[in-house]
């Protein structure tokens, strides 16, 4: 029964093909071969019908993944009801093989938070604005076209960029008139403010989204590679927690004289969560942090520090406000003693990988989770990692979407991890787009998609790059108020 919707009609023009299982060799059965699209369509529909009435599947097709009892009342769930186990209470048990659909909304959702990062971002050498953010905050997300997310931006995030991270930080060639001359934009703390989405999370949520690295690669040689004792802890600090260093340094690193990193982006951290606690005392809260690449490592240590510093206890209630990571194409942070500390502390960490992409490979290219031998001496090593969490694996060659490339950095890229969460099902299931986000996004930074669908690489310009005519009638840089860059 299944060929008789790929054999009996073109559903793109409606035409009947030539169909030798309707001929019965006699002359007059072969003229009866002429019969109209619309006949045939017709046949087709009761068919079908009687196929599901014999089958007990009332949507599906033999080749098709059957629904049981369990799908059906996954689908009819409500994210208020069950947000604790997509915050991965559980450890996304069952919600993985197949994808939940609650799930991979969440995901697509803290991805696009991510992204607006990078869609803020001033990565113009020639703006005397490079390295900052092009919006105001109490703006970016409505400016970015984001206003619907149901969140407010409360804070940017900043780190100082004297620290030996030169292919990640920008700094301005535009002259001494710069905004900053010693920080970099890192990102945002948010919440959800709008009361439908509140109701519709089940919870008023605390968003922090960090910063990466947008499809250049070159910020991996400056990985120092070695580990350092991560020291968050209020008293008595486990030595065996080590992090890698590099990473260390940018989360803590601050420049007392800059207006924007006098204080470290961990202590940015500390008191804008500490502060929205205080403000929704009394409400059900949560923590979620997403980053990609770099931004991953960042969201990362934060979650540890946050959770290991007790910054997520509500004063004088016995309640922990649960954290989860939602980390995309990040690479591993620390040992093996890092990732047993995380657990611990019930820290949830989900992380999206490109099976093709090398960024979660490293470091500990040689030494990390995979090499089971000699683990207690491997462990001891500076240069032992161990990566933290959940995987879920998604394959961009799997999208019929993308085309064949050897560019790393499309495999890395943010937008194509975010297509192919919303084409995934499982590991055994074809790619097919879920919510028909559009596959356009994924050349917004890259040139990644087919020919056929005319869409041009790298189309996300700023127009004009961002010069506007002055009263005088010269194209200049528009000025942008420092007040507005906090």
């Amino acid at each position: 029964m299944m060929n008789l919707r790929i054999n009996l009609v073109n559903q793109s023009t409606g035409i009947l093909p030539n169909v030798p299982c309707l001929s019965m060799g006699s002359k007059r059965n072969k003229q009866r071969q002429r019969v109209s699209a619309s006949s045939a369509t017709q046949m087709l529909t009761t068919l079908e019908k009687e196929y599901k009435k014999k089958s007990g599947s009332p949507n599906e097709y033999p080749h098709s993944h059957h629904k049981d009892i369990n799908t059906e009342r996954k689908s009819k769930r409500k994210l208020s009801d069950v947000w604790r186990e997509v915050q991965g209470s559980n450890n996304w048990e069952g919600l993985l093989e197949p994808m939940d659909r609650l799930l991979r909304s969440e995901l697509i959702k803290y991805g696009e938070l991510a992204q607006a990062c990078y869609d803020a971002f001033d990565f113009d050498p020639y703006s005397k604005y490079c390295g900052s953010s092009k919006y105001n905050r109490r703006t970016m997300l409505q400016d970015l076209g984001l206003s619907l997310s149901g969140y407010k931006i409360t804070k940017y995030l900043y780190a100082t960029s004297n620290i030996n991270l030169p292919n990640f930080f920008k700094k301005s060639r535009a002259g001494e008139k710069l905004w900053s001359n010693h920080a970099n934009w890192m990102g945002f703390v948010a919440v959800a403010e709008d009361e439908q989405e509140i109701k519709r999370l089940g919870r008023r949520d605390i968003v922090i989204a960090w910063r990466g690295t947008v499809t250049r690669l070159e910020w991996l040689a400056d990985l120092m590679d070695f580990l350092k004792p991560a020291g968050f802890h209020s008293e008595h600090p486990d030595p065996r927690v080590k992090v890698e260093s590099g990473f260390l340094n940018l989360y803590t690193a601050c420049e007392k004289n800059c207006r924007f990193a006098k204080s470290s982006a961990q202590e940015q951290i500390h008191a804008e969560v500490r502060r929205l606690i205080e403000m929704y005392k009394g409400e059900k809260l949560s923590i979620t942090i997403t980053g990609h690449s770099l931004g991953s490592a960042l969201a990362m240590l934060s979650a540890y520090d946050i959770a290991e510093m007790g910054v997520n206890e509500k004063e004088n209630e016995n309640e922990k406000i649960p954290i989860t990571v939602f980390s995309f194409a990040g690479p591993r942070v620390g040992n093996s003693a890092f990732k047993e500390r995380l657990e611990q502390l019930g820290v949830k960490i989900l992380r999206v990988v490109n099976a093709h992409d090398r960024v979660p490979k490293v470091p500990g290219v040689l030494f990390n989770e995979h090499f089971q031998l000699l683990r207690d001496w491997i462990d001891k090593l500076p240069w032992s990692y161990s990566h933290v969490g959940v995987e879920l694996e998604l394959d961009h060659t799997k999208s019929p979407f993308l085309r064949p490339t050897s560019d790393p950095s499309c495999f890395h890229n943010l937008e194509a991890h975010l297509h192919l969460l919303d084409g995934y099902h499982g590991q055994q299931e074809r790619f097919r787009l879920a919510s028909g986000r559009d596959p356009a996004l994924v050349n917004k930074a890259a040139d990644f998609l087919e020919d056929h669908f005319h869409i041009p690489p790298f189309w996300r310009q700023d127009h004009n790059k961002g010069m506007v005519r002055n009263a005088e009638g010269r194209w200049v840089q528009p000025q942008r108020i420092k007040s507005h860059l906090v």
